[in-house]
């Protein structure tokens, strides 16, 4: 078989993820490799540890970007601060609260467990509730921002309630971060992660993990050794802590050009103002949901509980959901993603996070959706989506 070079398709990623990478990003990965412990890398890895700090709101020592996509650094929070006998309870209001519980299970914890339904944020008053059941409690874990369902729950009060509860908190920003505020130290987080393929512009496969001092003085006190050699925070600090004459000690082969991806990725958020990012990923979504408004479509989270960058649109009668996205990517290269669990077949998940947050896309995607829509039968108002996002973009 003759193998040739592979050349990608060029998309719109408007689904949940990756979202589309920045040129510069793009270009910045193409730079020449050099040695992970070459000083003028780790002098990058110094810049790079800096600027995410400042991109999650924190002044913690413990900020690195974790070699692997967001599930790496979710398994690092969890790995390293839960032990066999801990109770941690985990919030579901989605896909993404069921990998918490399976984390602390596969770390011998016990998981007490908060349900809600998809589409709906995290009950506080069902959280309050679950403390009162248990004896100590070590963590409280949730999703900030929940991908399968673009609902955001109430970090702020979740934290609060941790701590009046004696409880570290395990947040994951996958989503959020960048996107919409995250304030890892006005929350008092514990240990937090995101990946950087999301509202970063970053392609996939890194994870940044900010690690509060409280949570980094649990995990060097902890009984038994961290399960994980490759996530032992413990020894991956050795080599991104070196500086100021320390020398760094060799743990793993960096991913050195995603790191320059990175780091190009987050010199852009800071140009543009981490503040004004917020601000464009709130604007997209008012015009993307004025759109399908008008259109005679809906959203399936409430307005005040609404996730900016992951929207999820409820597919209208009769529709075909599948069919709507193969016509989408086969006519206008357009990816969004399908619904998952509870939700499968009832809901697109159309992302607009990084550099895909723009009115160009806004604009295309609510006219390939009419195009389609309307060559199917479906009962849609034709011709108000693009005036009704155009009088949002002016807003």
């Amino acid at each position: 078989m003759a193998v040739t070079s592979f050349q990608p398709p060029i998309r719109c990623l408007l689904g949940p993820g990756p979202s589309d990478v920045h040129p510069r990003v793009l270009a910045a990965m193409a730079r020449p490799t050099v040695g992970h412990l070459d000083p003028a890398f780790t002098e990058m890895m110094e810049q790079v540890k800096a600027m995410l700090r400042e991109v999650f709101r924190t002044g913690n020592d413990l900020t690195i970007p974790v070699s692997g996509p967001g599930s790496v650094g979710m398994e690092t929070c969890f790995v390293n601060l839960v032990e066999p006998g801990d109770t941690v309870i985990v919030c579901q209001n989605g896909a993404f609260g069921g990998r918490m519980k399976e984390n602390v299970e596969r770390c011998g914890g016990t998981a007490a467990m908060v349900v809600d339904d998809w589409g709906k944020p995290v009950d506080l008053g069902k959280v309050a509730a679950t403390f009162k059941q248990h004896g100590p409690v070590k963590a409280l874990a949730f999703v900030h921002a929940e991908t399968s369902t673009g609902v955001q729950s109430d970090a702020a009060a979740l934290c609060r309630m941790a701590q009046e509860n004696g409880a570290l908190t395990i947040v994951d920003t996958v989503t959020s971060l960048g996107g919409t505020p995250v304030l890892v130290d006005e929350w008092k987080a514990d240990a937090v992660y995101s990946g950087s393929q999301k509202c970063l512009s970053c392609m996939p496969g890194l994870s940044p993990v900010t690690i509060s001092p409280k949570a980094a003085d649990v995990i060097q006190r902890r009984n038994r050794p961290i399960q994980s050699w490759f996530m032992d925070l413990n020894l991956v600090m050795g080599y991104w802590r070196g500086g100021g004459g320390s020398p760094r000690v060799y743990h793993h082969t960096a991913p050195i050009n995603a790191l320059y991806a990175l780091h190009e990725s987050l010199v852009m958020i800071l140009e543009e103002g981490v503040e004004n990012s917020w601000v464009r990923h709130a604007r997209m979504h008012n015009a993307l949901r004025d759109g399908l408004e008008a259109m005679g479509l809906g959203l399936l989270v409430e307005k005040p509980y609404r996730l900016p960058q992951l929207n999820t649109v409820t597919v209208p009668d009769g529709v075909a959901e599948a069919a709507v996205r193969t016509e989408l990517l086969k006519r206008y290269s357009i990816e969004v993603g399908a619904g998952l669990g509870a939700l499968a077949g009832k809901v697109w998940r159309v992302g607009l996070m990084g550099a895909s947050a723009t009115p160009a896309n806004v604009t295309l995607f609510l006219a390939g959706l009419e195009d389609i829509l309307s060559g199917m039968g479906a009962k849609i108002e034709k011709g108000a989506a693009l005036p009704a996002a155009q009088k949002a973009f002016a807003a």
